[in-house]
């Protein structure tokens, strides 16, 4: 493998790649890499944490690759001379909850969260948190030049089913917090784990607390994904949960993504809470117990949930898009002397600073569910904490590509558009630059132009320029991408403009 070739690899703060030849790609997360990146890991964290004898932990969600991947990475951290605690099928966040436990020194978690069925990828925690980005490039540097630990004692491997000590914590957390052995009593709750490793969740802990979880679908673990996409913002999947909580007449319905870091929710009349909704919805929570925190969300959140966050008594602060960035933002705000409790991106990773800043969607319904039964115990709904969330007529996203010419140098054609964009809005009537952006430019059109907002921004990792605009208006959002067209029609030799014409043409 090339230098480029490792580098490919990296996936902001995660690695990723394709496991398995399908969908017209052929693999490169392969047994070379996985061994090379495994053991540049091993030496990272030996220099790390100047320790020369270490347990590291090693789960995995459902996907088809897990069990060579698994026995790969076990095989590299043996012969490097570390001993390995194998825990099996598990979610991302006991991977790292594990070492709060006492149980290893590290941990990887081998997953790719919500991708398609040949990818995988692997995801690596110390006790203090998850590896940041620059850190992966340096596994990887590591790893492109073959370095690693050499030792003539090979490692131990154990086997510990982790999870269910996972959800034994979740079950004993949560009837401290209600005063009640089985605070779920007469509700009934169902959850859809995609066939990812978020089933567990449906036994192992609504049952202990006293809920109905029949109806519940798509437990078991299968890495082809044959129902449909383990994503809460996959349109499908929700759909499905929806439609699940209306046919069984549930109470709440709780769905996953396959590594259980993010999580989406349905209240009893089937209606979908997430995105701005979830993140009104633990917000209202938080700031019910302590009013004045700051929530930080990612750049795409709407106007309305910052009106509904000022409402509670919070303040809304907008940061750039990626989990790493709005945590890392908080645990600034934080050492600032300003209450930060929530960061959280409308994908549905949600990390609060009471769980160590760990996005974790059991987690997230778990503190959610918290509320739900002491709500009961009032006759009052989860669904009355957002009543008076201001939501938007429309929203829509469109993601633009790159034309051949563009995708020479992409990343310097997306920002120049970005900056055309920005100079020509100061010259035209009923559009205004936002007082506040973090990334992109984000543009505010008043009544006449759509009554709404766009942010046109340039993806984490991708040659994709995703624009998400929203209005107060029935056929807003339609003038909103008219004039959004205007706008970036004058880089259209660089910025392939096809999905923008599509909604235009069918919105």
């Amino acid at each position: 493998m090339t230098k480029i070739d490792w580098l490919e690899l990296k996936n902001g703060s995660d690695i990723r790649g394709t496991a398995i030849d399908g969908n017209g790609e052929k693999a490169n997360l392969t047994p070379e890499a996985v061994d090379g990146i495994i053991r540049a890991f091993c030496l990272f964290f030996a220099e790390k944490s100047k320790k020369t004898t270490f347990t590291i932990a090693v789960g995995h969600d459902s996907r088809l690759s897990a069990k060579w991947i698994s026995e790969c990475t076990l095989r590299a951290i043996t012969e490097s001379g570390a001993n390995a605690l194998f825990t099996g099928l598990s979610s991302t966040p006991s991977m790292f909850m594990l070492l709060q436990d006492g149980l290893a020194d590290a941990s990887v978690m081998i997953t790719a969260s919500h991708l398609p069925y040949n990818k995988n990828g692997l995801k690596f925690f110390t006790k203090e948190s998850g590896l940041e980005s620059s850190d992966i490039s340096r596994i990887l540097e590591l790893a492109a030049n073959g370095q690693k630990l050499s030792s003539v004692v090979k490692g131990t491997i154990k086997e510990y089913d982790y999870l269910s000590q996972y959800a034994e914590n979740l079950v004993k957390f949560f009837r401290e917090k209600t005063g009640c052995e089985r605070p779920l009593k007469g509700k009934k709750i169902v959850v859809d784990a995609g066939n990812g490793a978020g089933g567990f969740y449906a036994d192992k802990v609504l049952t202990p607390l006293g809920a109905d979880t029949h109806g519940s679908q798509f437990l078991n673990p299968d890495g082809n994904f044959p129902n449909h996409i383990p994503n809460p913002e996959n349109k499908d999947a929700m759909a499905s949960i929806c439609e699940c909580v209306k046919k069984n007449r549930a109470d709440f319905g709780i769905i996953f993504d396959t590594d259980v870091d993010r999580a989406g929710a349905v209240d009893k009349h089937g209606e979908e809470i997430n995105r701005n909704r979830l993140i009104a919805l633990i917000s209202a929570i938080l700031l019910s117990e302590k009013k004045g925190a700051v929530i930080v969300t990612d750049s795409v959140t709407s106007d309305g949930l910052t009106e509904f966050i000022r409402n509670h008594g919070g303040v809304h602060r907008r940061f750039r898009r990626g989990y790493k960035n709005v945590i890392n933002e908080s645990i600034r705000l934080n050492a600032e002397g300003k209450d930060s409790p929530l960061a959280i991106e409308t994908s549905g990773h949600a990390a609060l600073r009471e769980n160590y800043f760990l996005d974790d969607g059991a987690y997230l319904v778990t503190r959610i569910l918290i509320t739900l039964a002491n709500l009961g115990k009032n006759g009052k709904d989860i669904s009355d904490l957002i009543s008076d969330l201001p939501e938007p007529i429309e929203a829509a996203e469109a993601r633009l590509g790159f034309t051949e010419e563009g995708k020479k140098d992409f990343k310097k054609f997306g920002n120049d558009a970005i900056e055309a964009i920005r100079s020509a809005v100061e010259t035209r009537t009923g559009e205004t630059l936002a007082s506040e952006c973090c990334e992109g430019v984000r543009i505010n059109f008043d009544k006449n132009s759509g009554d709404g907002w766009a942010l046109v921004r340039m993806s984490l990792h991708e040659p994709i320029v995703p624009v998400n605009f929203e209005s107060n208006q029935t056929g807003g959002c339609k003038i909103i991408a008219n004039r959004l067209y205007d706008l970036i029609s004058s880089v259209s030799d660089k910025i392939d403009l096809a999905n923008l014409e599509k909604f235009i043409k069918n919105a």
